[in-house]
């Protein structure tokens, strides 16, 4: 039996094992803890939560994942507390990085390694992704409530437009750099 947090690839995996690495389970996965982050925010924290654990558990290099959602995650956030502190983000109470949120940048560092894996190869892609993306899902999410801009709209969006076509090539840069890619097993009986 392989300890919770051990880092065995040598082994064959469990299909829960292999499902865990693949980009269209972790696509779903993602897509899932959006909607829970996103809609349902502190509401469904605990639900949220619960999935990066499964992620977790459905992975084969736990240590190594673990490092890497603290890194690629721990960006996010410290960009995001940055510019809630700086009046672009305004969230309920007054908190400058809801759990919510957190847990959503937790989820989005399981991606680029699995389901984004092919903007990696395209600094310019991954570059524009990101000054499109990324300020166009913070809109999509003030308009469903989770956060107010304390700055004119353009200006918010510009804002982030400018951080994320610089930011987002550099978090695939650590990724591919510090983590490497996900490796899935050749007799895998799963598809794609």
């Amino acid at each position: 039996m392989t300890p919770p947090l051990a880092d065995s690839a040598a082994s064959p995996r469990s299909f829960a094992g292999q499902l865990g690495e693949k980009p269209w389970f972790n696509a779903l996965w993602f897509q899932s803890t959006w909607f829970c982050t996103v809609l349902g925010r502190d509401n469904l924290l605990v639900v949220s939560l619960g999935l990066i654990g499964l992620h977790l558990l459905l992975v084969a290099r736990r240590r190594l994942e673990i490092r890497q959602l603290a890194l690629l995650g721990g960006i996010g956030i410290a960009v995001d507390t940055g510019l809630s502190l700086v009046g672009v983000f305004q969230f309920a109470g007054g908190v400058l990085m809801p759990g919510w949120l957190g847990c959503l940048w937790l989820a989005f560092a399981t991606t680029p390694g699995r389901s984004l894996a092919f903007l990696g190869a395209r600094p310019w892609l991954t570059a524009l992704a990101g000054g499109l993306v990324f300020p166009f899902n913070y809109f999509a999410g003030s308009r469903l409530g989770a956060v107010e801009f304390g700055w004119p709209l353009w200006q918010s969006l510009l804002i982030m437009a400018l951080i994320w076509s610089l930011l987002l090539p550099a978090l695939y840069y650590l990724q591919r750099r510090l983590f490497g890619p996900v490796e899935v097993e050749s007799h895998d009986p799963l598809p794609g």
